[in-house]
Parts: structure tokens; sequence; C-alpha cells
């Protein structure tokens, strides 16, 4: 009984992973970008609009960023999109227990993913995350997009505008990836910090189509 139980999650597994490699066959990867791949890491778990990392749970300023993402003519809702995302813990580093495959070897374990339903909005529930240990670059969160045409970019990061580390540059930046320049400026709501982003999909990408 046991092996036929253990058989059947077996044959399971197998049949979600080519089920997830059948969805996207058609990815198109716009542009150039080391480590997007790992927006197709969620494996074989279903996506909602709102997502909670592991960190959550742990010391430190519980962070929600949240928005609406929007088809290219900037009004109407996308439904049906990924967002991906990953950052630094509490220390500027990102964590792995080693056991990690894939790109979480390198964006370790505090990532998570969203996918948007007909309203288009979308939330992450975190930590906010520490600079880098030699305190150079400001804090961020890595994000990469992922469309329901297997379309897939990254959009510049997160920012946080109460960040001394940041430069002029990312203060003012031009033609931001995605509509909006991702430096937010977080508003207190309880326990929570909460930054706005929406995003316009294809707004000012390079060769996007």
């Amino acid at each position: 009984m046991i092996k036929k139980v253990t058989f059947t999650v077996l044959l399971f597994g197998v049949f979600l992973q080519a089920g997830q490699a059948q969805e996207w066959k058609n990815r198109q990867l716009v542009g150039a970008c080391d480590g997007c791949e790992a927006v197709f890491e969620y494996g074989g778990r279903g996506l909602a609009a709102v997502d909670t990392l592991p960190d959550f749970k742990d010391p430190g300023p519980k962070l929600k960023l949240t928005g609406t993402i929007y088809k290219p003519d900037g009004k109407t809702p996308a439904a049906d999109v990924i967002l991906y995302i990953y950052h630094t813990d509490q220390t500027g580093v990102y964590p792995t227990r080693g056991d990690e495959q894939g790109w979480a070897r390198r964006h370790g374990y505090l990532r998570g993913w969203i996918k948007t339903g007909n309203d288009g909005k979308y939330a992450f529930y975190t930590l906010k995350p520490a600079s880098y240990p030699n305190r150079s670059i400001a804090a961020h969160v890595h994000p990469i997009l992922l469309e329901p045409d297997g379309k897939y970019y990254w959009l510049g990061s997160y920012l946080f505008d109460d960040d001394p580390l940041l430069n002029s540059r990312e203060r003012a930046r031009k033609s931001p990836r995605g509509g909006h320049p991702g430096l937010l400026h977080l508003e207190r709501e309880g326990e929570l910090l909460v930054g706005k982003r929406d995003i316009i999909l294809g707004r000012n990408v390079p060769e996007y189509r």
C-alpha cells in the first residue's frame, strides 16, 4: 500500500512538471537577463494574487509591497501575470539553507511569486531587506515579470526613498522599466510598512514587441 501511494505521488509530481513545461513552452526572454528563468521556478503549486515570503514571521520591519499590473495601454488591468521577487535578509545577504536548486542557489530562499487576477492587483508580505554588508548599495527587492504569452523580463528594483545609500541616479530614474521608477515612499498601516508600485506591461522595456 505504501509503495502504491509513493508511486502515485511521484507520478503526480511528474505530471505537474510536464504540465508546467507545456504551459511555458513558448517562453520568450525579452532582452538580456541573468537569472530571469527563476520566474518559472514556482513548481507545481498554484499561485494567487498574494504571497507571503518565509521571513515574514521573523523579527524585523514588516513590509507589504502592492500595486496593480496593467496591460500596455496603462489602463486595463492585466490578468494571469506572474511577478517574482527576491531580496536579502536582515543581515544583507541572500540566505540559503544548503538544499537549494536552480536559481535559488544565488537568490536564496527569500523569494515569492504571485499571479494576478482579473483586477491586476498583487501583494507580497515580507520583511524590509537590509543593504549588502559593505553598505555601498541601497537596500532593494528584485522583480521579474512573466506575461501570459510567455514573455518574461526584469524590472528595476524596488527601492526605498528614505535609504541614505540611494544615489542621485536612483532617485531620478529616467524611463523606468514598467513605467514606475520603483522608488517607494513607505506608509505605515499598523505594524506594516506599505509601498505601492503599479506596473505597465512592456513600458520602457527595450526589444519588447
